[in-house]
């Protein structure tokens, strides 16, 4: 390892089709969402849950993380029901430890085929990371070297997940903190890769370029020039904390606790004038503001998207509601 490191309904994307999965039997790239809008949409959180259900707001979607609804009933399955007969769902898993060493948990897997059934969500997605190891889980997403052995290793629990799902899943490109000296390939070609070998799509999280290029000391616009956009189906964008490693140098954590950075908008900008709209959602996992608050900072996509073609779109500062 090397590198300082620290302890509007109607909108489309012209000229491309997301039949379905891909593989085996599948089509590719992209994958079957009717009802996912090229919209904005957020992060569904449980203390904003009244007040959704009561304002019904303006917005394309809402995503949850799947392993907070593996549970089989409760409050948050009614709340969460309830939401899902008035908008579109997305299904974001955060466990499943699509880069560990060991097999795919078949429990885990079940519990995803389950929830997939019970909600149907337009899509699924999952993290370019390992979490288990040994029986062991970790409260994170941890990074995954780029060699071949990791690739057929990656590509191999994918298409177990899909064969299980029945269903295409987006993979999602990591925040890092490290790199490692036994890596083969660049981060996009690993990605692309992995999409071309299974029929999986990609989720495009912009905040994590901007964090790994800081701390990597790379291009964040050279790095999304060069990114595979036709394979993209949902981008997020969301908050991170900086702080300084143990050299002094800049050291950007993905932390998903305050607004979008403006530099993070701009580079939101400019993927889309390459790929045009697409899903995108607001990410604020912790220190979670008043709904008032999250709902803002979906309107400032949401408006970058709905201008986009006509090429009036405004800093997302100044953005109105669309």
């Amino acid at each position: 390892m090397t590198g300082p490191r620290p302890s509007r309904p109607g909108m489309s994307r012209p000229g491309m089709s997301r039949p379905g999965m891909s593989r085996p039997g599948m089509s590719r790239p992209g994958m079957s969402r009717p009802d996912i809008p090229c919209r904005a949409g957020s992060g569904l959180k449980a203390a904003h849950s009244g007040a959704i259900l009561e304002q019904r707001p303006d917005l394309g979607w809402f995503e949850v993380h799947a392993e907070n609804y593996m549970g089989a009933g409760g409050a948050p399955h009614r709340h969460l029901e309830e939401i899902r007969r008035n908008y579109p769902l997305s299904l974001h898993g955060v466990g499943l430890s699509i880069g560990g060493h060991g097999p795919l948990d078949k429990d885990h897997l079940a519990r995803l085929k389950a929830l997939n059934a019970r909600y149907e969500p337009g899509l699924f997605s999952e993290h370019l990371a390992w979490s288990s190891h040994d029986g062991l889980y970790f409260n994170d997403l941890l990074p995954v070297p780029y060699t071949q052995e990791a690739l057929q290793r990656c590509a191999d629990h994918i298409d177990q997940l899909h064969e299980t799902l029945g269903r295409q899943m987006l993979l999602e490109n990591p925040a890092t903190y490290i790199t490692f000296d036994d890596s083969s390939m660049s981060e996009i070609a690993f990605l692309q890769s992995l999409a071309t070998r299974t029929g999986c799509g990609l989720l495009l999280d912009v905040n994590n370029v901007f964090v790994s290029a800081t701390n990597h000391g790379y291009s964040p616009e050279d790095y999304l020039d060069a990114f595979p956009v036709t394979l993209v189906g949902e981008i997020h964008l969301a908050g991170h904390a900086r702080d300084l490693d143990d050299e002094g140098a800049p050291l950007l954590i993905d932390s998903h606790d305050r607004p979008v950075d403006d530099p993070v908008w701009t580079l939101f900008r400019r993927v889309i004038r390459r790929s045009g709209p697409l899903p995108t959602l607001i990410e604020w996992d912790n220190d979670v503001p008043e709904w008032s608050v999250l709902h803002a900072e979906v309107r400032k996509a949401e408006h970058l998207l709905a201008n986009l073609l006509t090429h009036t779109d405004q800093e997302p500062g100044h953005a109105t509601a669309p």
